[in-house]
């Protein structure tokens, strides 16, 4: 049975602004290749239970890398990723 990160994994995809509100969110200068490379990596990193879905995304927090990903749920498209708060 394939989890719903595998199929993510697979599926995932970017637009051309994804890139730059990235690095803005982030407050970085990586190149796309980086991105994805970071992208993949909190991924594959992250337990499956910090996969939520609410709504029409996905929501993969890693604090680990102090960051969620958030990703459309029908399109597999990245969204933006934010900065994890600090309580």
């Amino acid at each position: 049975m394939e989890t719903i990160k595998h199929k993510i994994l697979r599926n995932i995809c970017y637009t051309e602004l994804v890139y730059q509100r990235i690095n803005k969110k982030l407050g970085m200068a990586f190149s796309k290749f980086e991105i994805e490379i970071l992208i993949r990596k909190v991924l594959e990193d992250t337990a499956l239970e910090n996969y939520e879905k609410i709504g029409k995304n996905f929501y993969i927090i890693n604090k680990h890398h102090n960051i969620t990903v958030t990703i459309n749920t029908s399109t597999f498209r990245v969204i933006t990723v934010n900065r994890i708060k600090k309580e």
